[in-house]
């Protein structure tokens, strides 16, 4: 079966017995690893490292030793109490061996898969979706309403208030990976110490790396038709470890953001005035960049943007094509996408 989110937090406190396995999937490899753990601490309770009943595999074993999976999951407890498998690193080459675990295992045991960003033609995704004791459930990047609640819960565990201008930073600079969005949050609160506040400076202070920077500098210059600045860091950033997703999805996430801003000026507003009340607010050494663009990107333009950069997105998905080869050539071609006022 396939989980909604209104089904999900009741569903990762108490996994059902007659559930057999639980497919965790998607691009945020930290937030599968999450709810894994969390799915595992359900079941074991205190008895997360009794070997008796926690077994972990990968895909790689699995494909080596087919029966493996099955003798794990059918393995009895010495100890007593329900069992965990988790299996990791996985593709759709295990989809025969748990699809005949399925067949003839009504629940009892739990089997954690954790995938990657799985198609949705996927054979494990339609098993898995399809069986009456599995469960499938995408993790995909926190938008903006789940990025405010993980702020405000981890922060809130430490009595650490936060300033307005401050969450909406970390909001924008924040999310494509649930286990790095905890990790930085984590040192912010080390930063601002227990029952501290932070403010905005803070806030740039400990979260505002380089590679954040980077990140802005590459789709402001995209942009701004810069393309030798694109190609050089989009170098320094695919180095880095990020991927071809992560960037478009930035650079959408400003397109959509400037979409919004140019409407508001062709209906009169001025561009400062704009500039200065958009929701997560500028970084003061982009604002000129900025506002400038507001007056390069009206909005029959930025339409353009967003459609190029979300075709350039599913070709990655799609085509075979090395996304970072895909990466680079929208990113320098965009600033010459007609409509320029």
């Amino acid at each position: 079966m396939k989980l909604g989110p209104g089904q999900l937090a009741g569903f990762l406190k108490h996994p059902p017995e007659t559930i057999a396995a639980v497919l965790l999937y998607g691009p945020d490899e930290g937030l599968v690893r999450e709810r894994g753990e969390a799915l595992t601490r359900a079941v074991l309770g205190g008895a997360g490292d009794d070997p008796f009943r926690l077994a972990t595999l990968t895909g790689e074993m699995v494909r080596q030793d087919p029966a493996r999976l099955a003798d794990e999951a059918d393995a009895l407890s010495l100890t007593g109490g329900r069992r965990v498998v988790r299996l990791r690193d996985v593709a759709d080459t295990i989809a025969k061996s748990l699809q005949s675990l399925l067949d003839r295992k009504p629940g009892g045991g739990l089997i954690v898969i954790e995938a990657g960003d799985l198609a949705k033609g996927s054979a494990l995704r339609r098993l898995a979706e399809a069986a009456a004791n599995a469960a499938a459930i995408g993790c995909y990047p926190d938008g903006p309403r789940e990025m405010a609640q993980l702020i405000r819960d981890v922060l809130g565990r430490e009595r650490i208030s936060i300033a307005e201008d401050a969450a909406a930073y970390l909001v924008g600079n924040l999310g494509e990976d649930r286990g790095v969005t905890r990790q930085e949050l984590e040192k912010l609160c080390l930063f601002a110490g227990p029952g501290g506040r932070v403010d905005l400076a803070g806030a740039v202070a400990s979260v505002g790396d380089s590679s954040a920077l980077d990140l802005d500098d590459v789709v402001y210059d995209a942009l701004d038709g810069h393309a030798a600045s694109v190609e050089s860091a989009l170098t320094r950033l695919f180095l880095e470890g990020h991927s071809a997703v992560a960037i478009l999805r930035a650079a959408q996430r400003h397109g959509q953001r400037l979409h919004l801003a140019a409407a508001r000026v062709a209906a009169g507003e001025t561009a400062d005035a704009v500039a200065r009340s958009v929701r997560s607010p500028i970084f003061y050494q982009l604002a000129d960049r900025f506002r400038s663009q507001i007056m390069a990107w009206p909005p029959e333009r930025t339409q353009k943007l967003l459609k190029l950069l979300l075709q350039a997105e599913l070709e990655c998905k799609t085509t075979g094509y090395p996304e970072e080869t895909i990466c680079r050539h929208v990113l320098t071609l965009v600033g010459r996408l007609p409509g320029r006022r």
